[in-house]
């Protein structure tokens, strides 16, 4: 299996995942979607020195979706296997314990969109165009979609851009709160992105990790079940290193030196 479908580096403790179809518009097709998750898997296993995950593409497009025209070629049975695929890889890259950003840099239709929607962070480009197209092609969301738009904006909202299969602006996805901020060009889409990867890095990343298990877990239950999660992530900071470390360094005055232990 080729591996250029999907690029992976480091930068320090940033992992960069790059979408890399731009000539097919980084559109999802089965060896993508595999390569996808592969990497997805690796750099939770690695959480330890990857502490926050890049989601990127090349081109003019952050992801126009699944792959049509392999699509077309498809029988029901392999269209079955490829919308399990793609919604098992969005559901892992939601749980990773590393807060995920997406730069949408393009078009961002159906799948695309699905895989920004996964992530915690979004920034766009002024340009870019996005929503949840599937309705225009005799589907529905299939990766999520419709479950993770809803409970970012709410279902009126979520069913007004679903079912008209809309295309949204970055102007008018930040009005939403879909996107968290709106760039005019490549280089200070990179910038909103590492500014706030550096933000988060400053900080203890197993606090990090368990404060945004704390927010995904809680988020679809009951105010009291929220409350006792919070209470099961607090406690499993309570034994760890980089938590003794913030209070030695604020006896001596200094700035912690976090570790991930």
């Amino acid at each position: 299996m080729s591996q250029e479908t999907v690029r992976f580096e480091r930068d320090g403790h940033v992992g960069l995942i790059t979408l890399n179809r731009p000539d097919e518009l980084n559109a999802l097709n089965y060896e993508t979607l595999e390569r996808l998750g592969e990497l997805v898997e690796q750099v939770r296993l690695d959480s330890r020195e990857i502490r926050v995950v890049v989601i990127k593409a090349e081109g003019r497009a952050f992801c126009a979706g699944a792959d049509l025209k392999e699509r077309r070629t498809l029988t029901e049975q392999q269209v079955r296997r490829n919308v399990r695929k793609i919604r098992d890889v969005f559901t892992a890259l939601e749980r990773l314990p590393q807060p995920t950003i997406a730069l949408i840099n393009g078009f961002a239709f159906g799948g695309g969109f699905e895989l920004a929607l996964a992530c915690d962070f979004r920034f766009a480009l002024a340009e870019a165009k996005m929503g949840l197209t599937e309705v225009s092609l005799g589907i529905i969301p299939g990766a999520g979609g419709t479950q993770r738009l809803s409970r970012l904006i709410g279902s009126s909202r979520a069913k007004e851009l679903i079912l008209t299969a809309r295309r949204i602006s970055a102007a008018d996805a930040y009005e939403l709160g879909v996107v968290n901020g709106v760039a005019e060009d490549a280089g200070q889409l990179e910038e909103l992105a590492l500014s706030l990867a550096n933000e988060i890095l400053a900080n203890a990343p197993l606090a990090v990790y368990q404060a945004k298990a704390a927010i995904d877990r809680g988020s679809s239950v009951d105010l009291q079940t929220g409350l006792d999660l919070e209470t099961m992530c607090y406690e499993a900071i309570i034994p760890t290193k980089d938590r003794l470390e913030a209070l030695e360094a604020f006896r001596e005055k200094r700035k912690p030196v976090f570790t991930g232990e």
